[in-house]
């Protein structure tokens, strides 16, 4: 029989287990300098290598987040963190500019951006408030049918055109305008 101690330890061992994997990104977050809602609610898991700042986070599945725009998150999520509020290097990321998608390749918070968030999206950079990333937002479930380009296996963009846009059978091409022209 096991001795009571043996129990409570083992108790207290699940209960450490059983703290969302969300919770605890989120706070990883805030102590490398960075806002909590830099990530969505709703990670499954993440690693961080701390000697490198090599940070994976895995979501259940691609999803959309609205902060002053809408931005992409892929299923996984990768860049590096500092103790100083850059993440970088990221790639999982896009955002939505004027209609077209760009991949978010750094944010930056603290100084010389203070209550700011530099968001880089490599040709070009926009600073935002902090205040949109203070809480972890909800992530709506994207299967990439709210116009953002799908991946495929040769991690090229493949692009489903909305309705009007017809492809000939056979040729390949694309045909646009009424569907009754003579």
């Amino acid at each position: 029989m096991a001795k009571p101690t043996t129990h409570s330890f083992l108790l207290c061992l699940l209960l450490l287990l059983s703290t969302t994997h969300s919770a605890v990104i989120h706070d990883v977050l805030v102590s490398h300098g960075l806002p909590p809602g830099l990530l969505p609610k709703g990670v499954k898991s993440f690693f961080l290598d701390e000697t490198t700042g090599l940070l994976e986070v895995f979501l259940d599945g691609p999803c959309l987040v609205k902060y002053d725009n809408l931005v992409h998150f892929d299923r996984v999520v990768t860049g590096n963190i500092s103790n100083h509020g850059e993440f970088k290097g990221v790639e999982g990321l896009s955002q939505e500019e004027l209609f077209l998608w760009f991949p978010i390749k750094k944010f930056v918070v603290g100084e010389p951006y203070e209550g700011m968030v530099l968001i880089d999206i490599g040709m070009a950079q926009k600073q935002v408030s902090i205040s949109l990333f203070e809480d972890p937002p909800d992530c709506q479930p994207s299967d990439d049918g709210l116009g953002f380009p799908e991946k495929n296996a040769n991690n090229s963009l493949n692009y489903y055109p909305t309705e009007g846009v017809n492809v000939k059978a056979g040729s390949g091409r694309k045909e646009k305008g009424f569907e009754d022209q003579r």
